[in-house]
């Protein structure tokens, strides 16, 4: 199975002016654990996850002021949507994320999440027998 059978081709695009209650609130509406953030003046591409919002609330600064641009992770690691889920689960793993923005032709498609591989792994290995009941 292909990353492009797994990802969230709906994605959430940010920009870095947007405060962290901003994000919060846009993700928790969509039901999605990570946003893309776009930042066409400085680093380009980037990501903030529901961890970025957490670890910031936990460091006590205020999600009404703090930014999505200052907790962007903008050292990120695409996937394309050719790889295998295999790939992507042993990238994530190696590391440490849990998120991987999807991109084909240097524009983001899509979002795999663990989430993602798992929910298609499961019924996938049942097919198969491999997992006991």
């Amino acid at each position: 199975m292909l990353v492009r059978d797994a990802m969230s081709s709906v994605v959430l695009t940010i920009g870095p002016a947007h405060t962290l209650r901003q994000a919060a609130g846009l993700m928790a509406a969509r039901r999605v654990g990570a946003a893309v953030v776009l930042d066409t003046d400085h680093c380009g591409i980037g990501i903030l996850t529901e961890r970025d919002i957490l670890n910031s609330i936990g460091a006590g600064q205020s999600p009404e002021t703090e930014t999505a641009g200052g907790h962007t992770t903008t050292d990120v690691v695409f996937a394309a949507p050719s790889w295998t889920l295999e790939d992507a689960a042993a990238t994530m793993s190696k590391g440490g994320f849990r998120h991987l923005i999807v991109l084909d032709d240097r524009e983001p498609v899509g979002i795999v999440s663990v989430r993602d591989i798992i929910r298609c792994w499961v019924p996938a290995r049942r097919e198969a027998g491999v997992m006991a009941g």
